[in-house]
């Protein structure tokens, strides 16, 4: 899933600070896994600005709504009814989600209420790792399903590296080594010999190097 942060406060005052009427909304999708901006965070939010504001003497009309999905155009255009009313809009859904209010509303400005940090798989309660680059060019397949290019910090092809040591990475000791989790995952799996096989260098072209990707499926699109 698509992980996020809500930014600060002090800097979210900032943004909505020349409006009064905000439209403040929520995804009930990625962001609600990781508590960044599902409905609850919607609501402290709302409750936060607005004890911000009324300290200066300031009334800020908020409206609070989630979505289902914030990067689907069909559940964007629910939005439609509301946005007469709204000067502004806070958006908590991740990037996509932000660019498609955006986009459908472009006489509105709409702002980022959080940050958002990539894609990663829940650990246990309250901590999500990262676990996928989105590079376009998988190699699961190859490293028993431990991604190089996400979980090992110099994204090497071909490791470890020599500054690896007791299975831990140089850059974090706290962080372990992404080619010991492959190796060791190999073995279990009695692929020790696809560890001595040489990855060619990473082709970035499928995932970075060619402007905005898209992905069309014939058997779907309209």
């Amino acid at each position: 899933m698509i992980t996020a942060e809500r930014k600060p406060l002090s800097e979210l005052v900032e943004c909505v600070r020349p409006y009064g009427r905000i439209l403040l909304l929520g995804c009930n999708e990625c962001v609600t896994v990781c508590a960044a901006g599902g409905r609850k965070e919607v609501g402290l939010l709302a409750s936060s600005l607005k004890m911000a504001f009324s300290k200066d003497g300031k009334n800020l009309d908020i409206k609070e709504i989630t979505l289902e999905r914030q990067c689907d155009p069909e559940y964007v255009e629910e939005l439609a009814p509301h946005m007469g009313e709204a000067e502004a809009v806070l958006s908590m859904a991740c990037g996509c989600g932000v660019q498609e209010v955006a986009r459908r509303f472009m006489d509105k400005p709409v702002f980022p209420a959080v940050n958002t940090k990539f894609m990663g798989a829940s650990e246990r309660q309250g901590i999500w790792s990262e676990r996928c680059a989105g590079c376009g060019d998988c190699v699961l397949g190859i490293t028993g399903g431990i991604c190089p290019i996400a979980r090992c910090s110099k994204q090497l092809m071909n490791g470890p590296c020599g500054g690896s040591s007791g299975g831990k990475c140089e850059v974090d000791a706290e962080m372990d080594c992404a080619w010991q989790l492959i190796w060791d995952r190999l073995k279990a799996l009695g692929l020790e010999k696809r560890y001595e096989e040489n990855m060619p260098a990473k082709d970035w072209r499928p995932g970075r190097g060619a402007g905005p990707r898209k992905i069309i499926r014939e058997d779907l699109a309209r």
